[in-house]
């Protein structure tokens, strides 16, 4: 390719007329092209196949078809390959991988349709094979469900559904991870059990937390539940010595009321991280509402007794002065009468200043 420039006589500038681009041709190339022979070849030839959870496929509609659609959406190849494993002996033998070389997709309808020409197979005089290579996307790790999911099409020969995917030993599991799990599929987290372990010998439960929602969030371990189980003590020591002193006994012992709140702690923590909740971590989710009453904040300003503090008041209202007494009565006539009010406090000398009619009262 060569580009060359032009100076024209007139001072009008023409981007077409001063620039042109020029191309050389050989001969040899020149014929080349007049003969119509091939410019470029690819071998083997790569299909691509796609990876979605179950109901997660890309459709695309219009305002006419939407609602068909919608009910009926197309297949993907991922779809079609579970049709085939349903329909077509010799599939249930194949991985999702291998199916281009053995099967043709036929763009149209949708459908896997086996090869009509290539290496025959031994024991199956109809069955043709092609040097054809299948590549499922790729899909980060962070996409944990669908990532699992690829993981599984790699491993296990002939599906026929996405439950069949999951299904392990006779035991149909929740979630791909499990399944997978299930499979000795993932690797061990030997290597998180020892970081977690050590930890625990040198740091204070709050950071044995952080460190665990580190693990959560960006090392995907393949048995979270498991660290869980092992460390949970340790992660809640901090939570268990609190309640024992807010209570005065030290006796108490875990709970699962305290164990379910070091989860909401974890899960805040993994949320403000990673912007996902433990469930999505392969994690349980904790009972919020139920860790409303084991807050250890919420104990401690509860920890009163109503009697005490009635008894305080009684034997205190005679020694007021009359501006206290003012301020008093007014305080509670908003309470016993359940009427909303502003006091504002400033008590750097333990007293208290009241705007009441007008006047101003310490």
């Amino acid at each position: 390719m060569a580009v060359f420039g032009l100076q024209p006589e007139i001072k009008d500038f023409d981007e077409i007329v001063q620039y042109q681009a020029g191309r050389y041709i050989s001969s040899n190339e020149a014929v080349w092209q007049i003969l119509s022979f091939p410019i470029h070849e690819r071998s083997p030839a790569v299909v691509h196949l796609a990876v979605h959870l179950q109901n997660g496929q890309r459709v695309y509609f219009s305002e006419t078809n939407v609602q068909q659609r919608a009910l009926n959406p197309p297949d993907t190849k991922l779809t079609a390959f579970f049709s085939l494993c349903k329909n077509d002996s010799f599939s249930k033998k194949l991985l999702y991988t291998e199916v281009p070389s053995y099967y043709t997709w036929n763009t149209k309808n949708k459908v896997f349709e086996r090869r009509k020409q290539g290496k025959s197979v031994d024991g199956q005089p109809t069955i043709f094979k092609d040097t054809t290579i299948g590549r499922l996307y790729t899909v980060h790790p962070n996409q944990h469900e669908c990532f699992f999911l690829r993981l599984l099409l790699v491993n296990v020969p002939g599906p026929t559904s996405f439950e069949y995917l999951r299904t392990v030993n006779g035991t149909i599991h929740d979630t791909c991870r499990s399944a997978c799990q299930a499979l000795n599929l993932l690797e061990n987290d030997q290597h998180w059990d020892n970081c977690i372990n050590d930890a625990c010998e040198t740091s204070t439960p709050s950071q044995i937390r952080a460190l665990f929602g580190i693990i959560l969030t960006t090392c995907s371990p393949s048995a979270p539940t498991e660290l869980w189980e092992k460390y949970k003590s340790k992660m809640s020591e901090d939570i268990l010595h609190r309640k024992q002193l807010e209570t005065s006994d030290m006796t108490n012992d875990f709970t699962s009321e305290i164990y379910n709140y070091t989860l909401v702690i974890i899960e805040d923590l993994c949320v403000r991280m990673a912007n996902k909740p433990l469930q999505d971590l392969g994690m349980p989710s904790p009972n919020r509402i139920a860790a409303v009453s084991t807050c250890v904040e919420l104990d401690r300003e509860q920890s009163y007794s109503t009697s005490d503090l009635l008894s305080y008041v009684q034997n205190n209202i005679s020694k007021l002065t009359s501006e206290h007494k003012d301020i008093y009565d007014t305080i509670m006539h908003c309470v016993d009468n359940n009427v909303g009010e502003i006091f504002f406090l400033d008590t750097p000398g333990g007293y208290c200043l009241r705007e009441i009619s007008g006047k101003h009262y310490l």
